[in-house]
């Protein structure tokens, strides 16, 4: 961050002199070409995602999450209606539009709007998603969401520091990693230290024009192969 003295020769940061705050984010429906994301509902997303989430092998997909796995479809449901009573977190289903079933879902959370800043969390996507465009194409919706129409300044992702799946992920969508919090978090009996990531306003033009280049579709074969990964797009430099 740039500094500059002030009139006691101390260093103090940029001025923002027409900074307001941002609005909150809403429940908003976000079309892409790969996916639709739309405020999770129980009624039209908790079975589908509760089947989806079924073809893993296991149950370790929730292991790093504060809630699961769900040992039955109304689990599942009631978990759902539950935390979509509440604005923050702000959850979305990510909705595949070649079968109109719900396939995943993630939140805006910890929202700041007087500071600009939120942060993507609860992330489950489940086996129909992971590696594939639509999981790519969620997050930049969200992300674009957060930077150019609501305004924000830093858009955060937070993570147990022994998730490596999500680190790896972080890093993959341009995220920058900042540190450790430790002992953070106490969840499901466990402690947690806490990887902190952001992408920042000054940052997201770089990052959005590289997750966008990655999603046209120049950038896939015949079969939906990527020609170039992300970090191949990136050049020297960017984050």
């Amino acid at each position: 961050m740039s500094a500059r003295p002030n009139e006691y020769g101390q260093p103090v940061g940029r001025p923002l002199p027409a900074w307001t705050a941002v609005p909150a984010p809403a429940r908003v429906t976000l079309e892409g070409r790969f996916c639709r994301v739309e405020p999770l509902d129980a009624g039209r997303h908790a079975d589908d995602l509760y089947a989806a989430f079924a073809l893993a092998a296991d149950g370790s997909d929730w292991t790093y999450m504060s809630a699961g796995p769900f040992d039955s479809p109304a689990d599942y449901r009631a978990y759902v209606t539950a935390t979509t009573q509440a604005d923050d977190p702000l959850h979305y289903a990510v909705v595949d539009p070649r079968t109109g079933k719900a396939a995943g879902s993630l939140a805006l959370m910890r929202q700041d709007p007087s500071n600009g800043v939120v942060e993507v969390g609860s992330v489950a996507f489940s086996p129909l998603l992971k590696r594939t465009p639509i999981s790519t194409e969620a997050q930049y919706l969200l992300m674009s969401y957060a930077f150019d129409e609501l305004g924000y300044r830093r858009y955060e992702w937070k993570c147990d520091s022994l998730n490596a799946p999500s680190r790896t992920a972080a890093l993959r969508l341009g995220f920058t990693f900042e540190g450790i919090f430790r002992q953070a978090v106490v969840y499901k009996g466990r402690s947690r230290d806490t990887a902190w990531y952001s992408v920042i306003d000054s940052e997201w033009p770089r990052v959005g024009a590289a997750l966008r280049e990655w999603l046209s579709p120049g950038n896939f074969d015949a079969e939906g192969r990527q020609k170039r990964s992300l970090s191949d797009i990136r050049v020297p430099g960017d984050v």
